[in-house]
Protein backbone atom coordinates (compact mmCIF):
# COMPACT_ATOMS: atom_id res chain seq x y z
CA UNK A 1 0.00 0.00 0.00
CA UNK A 2 1.39 3.54 -0.85
CA UNK A 3 1.20 6.44 1.49
CA UNK A 4 1.05 10.24 0.64
CA UNK A 5 4.29 11.03 -0.22
CA UNK A 6 4.48 8.54 -3.19
CA UNK A 7 1.56 10.21 -4.79
CA UNK A 8 1.71 12.10 -8.39
CA UNK A 9 -0.65 14.13 -9.83
CA UNK A 10 -2.42 12.62 -13.09
CA UNK A 11 -5.00 14.44 -15.59
CA UNK A 12 -7.22 11.64 -17.35
CA UNK A 13 -10.47 12.30 -19.05
CA UNK A 14 -13.53 10.19 -17.67
CA UNK A 15 -17.33 10.28 -18.78
CA UNK A 16 -19.57 12.98 -16.37
CA UNK A 17 -21.67 9.79 -16.13
CA UNK A 18 -19.09 7.22 -14.51
CA UNK A 19 -17.85 10.65 -12.50
CA UNK A 20 -21.43 10.79 -11.05
CA UNK A 21 -21.56 6.89 -10.29
CA UNK A 22 -18.06 7.32 -8.48
CA UNK A 23 -19.99 9.92 -6.31
CA UNK A 24 -22.80 8.07 -5.64
CA UNK A 25 -20.97 4.96 -4.77
CA UNK A 26 -18.27 6.76 -2.37
CA UNK A 27 -19.81 6.51 0.61
CA UNK A 28 -20.62 2.45 -0.23
CA UNK A 29 -16.91 2.21 -1.15
CA UNK A 30 -15.72 3.89 2.16
CA UNK A 31 -13.56 6.24 -0.22
CA UNK A 32 -13.67 9.66 1.48
CA UNK A 33 -12.76 11.21 -2.28
CA UNK A 34 -12.86 10.89 -5.70
CA UNK A 35 -9.34 10.31 -5.13
CA UNK A 36 -9.42 7.89 -2.60
CA UNK A 37 -12.06 5.54 -4.89
CA UNK A 38 -10.47 6.10 -8.30
CA UNK A 39 -7.41 4.66 -6.19
CA UNK A 40 -9.21 1.66 -4.87
CA UNK A 41 -10.95 0.74 -8.25
CA UNK A 42 -7.88 0.69 -9.62
CA UNK A 43 -5.85 -2.00 -7.15
CA UNK A 44 -9.54 -3.83 -7.30
CA UNK A 45 -8.95 -4.26 -11.18
CA UNK A 46 -5.35 -4.73 -10.87
CA UNK A 47 -6.20 -8.01 -8.35
CA UNK A 48 -8.99 -9.12 -10.72
CA UNK A 49 -6.72 -9.69 -13.59
CA UNK A 50 -4.11 -10.57 -11.60
CA UNK A 51 -6.62 -13.57 -10.17
CA UNK A 52 -7.69 -14.28 -13.94
CA UNK A 53 -4.08 -14.59 -14.61
CA UNK A 54 -3.47 -16.89 -11.65
CA UNK A 55 -6.33 -18.93 -12.61
CA UNK A 56 -4.92 -19.70 -15.92
CA UNK A 57 -1.04 -20.47 -14.48
CA UNK A 58 -2.59 -22.27 -11.31
CA UNK A 59 -4.51 -25.19 -13.30
CA UNK A 60 -1.75 -25.86 -15.70
CA UNK A 61 0.79 -26.43 -12.85
CA UNK A 62 -2.07 -28.56 -10.96
CA UNK A 63 -2.34 -30.34 -14.16
CA UNK A 64 1.33 -30.99 -14.28
CA UNK A 65 1.89 -32.16 -11.08
CA UNK A 66 -0.91 -34.15 -11.52
CA UNK A 67 -0.22 -35.81 -14.62
CA UNK A 68 3.79 -36.23 -13.20
CA UNK A 69 2.55 -38.40 -10.40
CA UNK A 70 -0.37 -40.43 -12.33
CA UNK A 71 2.92 -41.34 -14.72
CA UNK A 72 4.81 -42.17 -11.91
CA UNK A 73 1.99 -44.33 -10.28
CA UNK A 74 1.44 -45.70 -14.15
CA UNK A 75 5.24 -46.85 -14.24
CA UNK A 76 5.08 -48.54 -10.55
CA UNK A 77 1.78 -50.09 -11.43
CA UNK A 78 3.25 -51.76 -14.99
CA UNK A 79 6.10 -52.94 -13.29
CA UNK A 80 4.27 -54.12 -10.11
CA UNK A 81 1.39 -56.17 -12.97
CA UNK A 82 4.68 -57.41 -15.08
CA UNK A 83 6.58 -59.18 -12.49
CA UNK A 84 3.20 -60.31 -10.85
CA UNK A 85 2.31 -61.94 -14.66
CA UNK A 86 5.67 -63.75 -14.58
CA UNK A 87 5.04 -65.22 -11.17
CA UNK A 88 1.92 -66.50 -12.75
CA UNK A 89 3.13 -68.10 -15.71
CA UNK A 90 5.40 -69.49 -13.40
CA UNK A 91 2.61 -71.05 -11.28
CA UNK A 92 0.67 -72.12 -14.27
CA UNK A 93 3.60 -74.10 -15.73
CA UNK A 94 4.25 -75.79 -12.47
CA UNK A 95 0.76 -76.63 -12.18
CA UNK A 96 -0.29 -77.57 -15.55
CA UNK A 97 2.74 -80.05 -15.97
CA UNK A 98 1.62 -81.98 -12.71
CA UNK A 99 -2.10 -81.55 -13.32
CA UNK A 100 -4.41 -84.33 -15.24
CA UNK A 101 -6.97 -81.96 -16.23
CA UNK A 102 -9.01 -82.45 -19.72
CA UNK A 103 -10.51 -79.21 -21.68
CA UNK A 104 -13.93 -79.80 -20.43
CA UNK A 105 -13.20 -79.35 -16.65
CA UNK A 106 -10.60 -76.84 -17.45
CA UNK A 107 -12.85 -74.54 -19.00
CA UNK A 108 -15.73 -75.13 -15.83
CA UNK A 109 -12.27 -74.38 -13.57
CA UNK A 110 -12.19 -71.44 -15.89
CA UNK A 111 -15.95 -70.02 -15.12
CA UNK A 112 -15.61 -70.85 -11.52
CA UNK A 113 -12.42 -68.62 -11.01
CA UNK A 114 -13.85 -65.64 -12.86
CA UNK A 115 -16.47 -65.73 -10.62
CA UNK A 116 -14.38 -66.04 -7.49
CA UNK A 117 -12.96 -62.77 -8.38
CA UNK A 118 -15.58 -60.94 -9.17
CA UNK A 119 -17.38 -62.75 -5.97
CA UNK A 120 -14.17 -61.47 -3.60
CA UNK A 121 -13.48 -58.27 -5.33
CA UNK A 122 -9.92 -59.33 -6.67
CA UNK A 123 -8.65 -60.91 -3.67
CA UNK A 124 -8.53 -64.88 -3.39
CA UNK A 125 -7.23 -66.20 -0.66
CA UNK A 126 -5.26 -69.80 -1.15
CA UNK A 127 -6.95 -70.99 1.95
CA UNK A 128 -10.56 -71.01 0.39
CA UNK A 129 -9.54 -72.47 -2.91
CA UNK A 130 -7.36 -75.47 -1.58
CA UNK A 131 -10.59 -76.17 0.64
CA UNK A 132 -12.21 -76.13 -2.01
CA UNK A 133 -10.07 -78.49 -4.10
CA UNK A 134 -10.07 -80.95 -1.11
CA UNK A 135 -13.96 -80.98 -1.64
CA UNK A 136 -14.56 -79.19 2.14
Amino acid sequence: MSNDTDKIRVGFYIEKSLLDECDAYLKAADARSRNEFVSKAIRYYIGYHSAQNAALILPLSITSAVSGAVQSSENRIARLLFKLAVEMSMTMNVVAAGADLDDVNLHRLRGKCVEDVKRSIGTVNFDDILRYQRGE
